[in-house]
């Protein structure tokens, strides 16, 4: 299976349970494991959380971008945003070295490393901010779109 969404959000708070739900509705269809999908959901509302947050300096009507696709058995998911990026320390330092004085800041990007497999930050020059993230997917006996 191969299935792929692309959506434009406004970069304000409603907006994060509104994408978390999609994603979540979609899952639920396909027949991903309740979970893995919940685990993937509070991974994708961390993410689209920071969007919101953290691309400030841009003009608040701006909008934040999440791709998701499902290939085979794993979901992979992009976040990003029209913000400033992530620091240049953040890109260079793993996750999960994150110290105390940090911890505040970094909190979101542990629970989703927490949560997935695999996790990339990286800044794009027109788009400011980029998360990916992947997890591999179990799926229920019932699924009506497995693997």
């Amino acid at each position: 299976m191969d299935m792929r969404w692309t959506v434009h959000l406004p970069r304000e708070r409603a907006s994060v349970p509104m994408v978390r739900r999609l994603l979540m509705g979609a899952m639920e269809t396909a027949g991903v494991d309740p979970g893995v999908a919940a685990e993937i959901g509070l991974a994708l509302s961390e993410a689209c959380a920071n969007a919101v947050e953290h691309a400030h300096g841009t003009h608040p009507d701006t909008q934040f971008e999440v791709r998701a696709r499902i290939i085979g058995s794993r979901c992979r998911i992009e976040v990003s945003d029209t913000g400033p990026g992530f620091p240049p320390e953040r890109l260079s330092t793993p996750l999960h070295h994150v110290t105390a004085t940090g911890a505040e800041s970094g909190r979101g990007l542990l629970l989703i490393e927490a949560m997935c497999d695999r996790v990339q930050l990286r800044n794009h020059p027109q788009r400011g901010a980029v998360i990916r993230f992947e997890k591999s997917l179990r799926w229920r006996k019932d699924a009506l779109l497995p693997a």
